[in-house]
């Protein structure tokens, strides 16, 4: 009879969390949750304990919280409380061969200066955009974007994985910080142009609740549909006016600036718009699609 054997299941990586905030905590026990041996370190230790609870190993210093995994995730307050802790133990050659992923929130020259940094030290690095707030780390349908070594990122993705939707943007160390900022501000102007919407619409006794089931389908179906159908236009920069043009738009707006002023609300957003889209038709667009208005966005540098 022949013996049958069961190969063991793989081990699953160990990874170090330096920076113990809410979203450091939420970083470190969403690798416990996917039974990750968690190797956790902060400024000051209470806060390790509710993770050592649940599995963690706490690390005395930052240099032996290093010294326990190959994968390092950062999260502290900036790029210079990060240079704080780890400069000792880079010198003291703890970084060597390890794969350092930066989840500090910084602008994208910071990025590229890190990757250069932990380069000089004989770490590979990745730097990430964190796209949730904490009670999102884990699931699996928000994205952390990356950015920077792509052989670490490779390596690492599975692990990753545990934390959210792993997406590499490139080789570039700076792009994720670049995208972070970039998607932060399609949210804060969505967030306040669906406010400006609900204060029209709620003046009248629609609840914000009505407003928003409307709303979404709106988003979600034309304007999405609007976004798709610019982008290539932006690629190529020529803006066919086969839509709906800037000047049509600026026509428009200005129903929108009547309706609000006439209820007492605040204009400036909507002035600011109609501002802006009287801007690219002046310099010629007014024939052409919305699109064409980020020739207006990009400013002298593209002129």
């Amino acid at each position: 009879m022949n013996a049958q054997h069961t190969a063991a299941a793989p081990a699953e990586t160990p990874v170090t969390v330096l920076g113990l905030g809410l979203m450091g905590s939420a970083l470190a026990g969403a690798l416990l949750d996917q039974g990750h041996p968690t190797t956790v370190w902060n400024r000051t230790p209470h806060k390790a304990k509710p993770l050592a609870d649940r599995g963690a190993h706490p690390a005395a210093t930052p240099g032996d919280a290093v010294a326990a995994s190959g994968l390092v995730l950062a999260c502290v307050l900036d790029h210079d409380a990060l240079r704080t802790v780890l400069d000792p133990v880079a010198e003291a050659g703890g970084l060597a061969g390890k794969a350092l992923v930066n989840l500090t929130s910084g602008a994208p020259e910071q990025a590229v200066e890190m990757a250069a940094w932990a380069a000089s030290h004989g770490a590979g690095y990745l730097d990430g955009g964190i796209m949730t707030t904490p009670p999102g780390v884990g699931n699996p349908e928000m994205m952390f974007l990356y950015s920077g070594d792509a052989e670490v990122f490779a390596t690492h993705r599975p692990t990753l994985a545990a934390l959210g939707d792993p997406l590499h943007l490139g080789t570039e160390p700076g792009l994720a910080s670049l995208y972070d900022a970039a998607l932060l501000g399609l949210m804060w102007a969505t967030f306040t142009g669906w406010l400006h919407g609900t204060a029209l619409v709620t003046s009248e006794g629609t609840t914000a609740t009505d407003f928003t089931r409307v709303a979404l389908r709106w988003l979600t179906g034309a304007v999405s549909g609007f976004v798709t159908t610019y982008a290539p236009q932006v690629d190529a920069g020529r803006y066919p006016g086969d839509d709906a043009t800037v000047d049509v738009q600026i026509a428009a707006i200005g129903h929108l600036v009547h309706a609000a002023h006439a209820r007492g609300l605040d204009t400036s957003l909507p002035e600011l718009l109609k501002a802006t889209m009287e801007r690219a038709s002046a310099r010629g667009h007014g024939s052409d699609s919305y699109a064409s208005v980020i020739e207006v966005l990009r400013g002298a540098a593209h002129r």
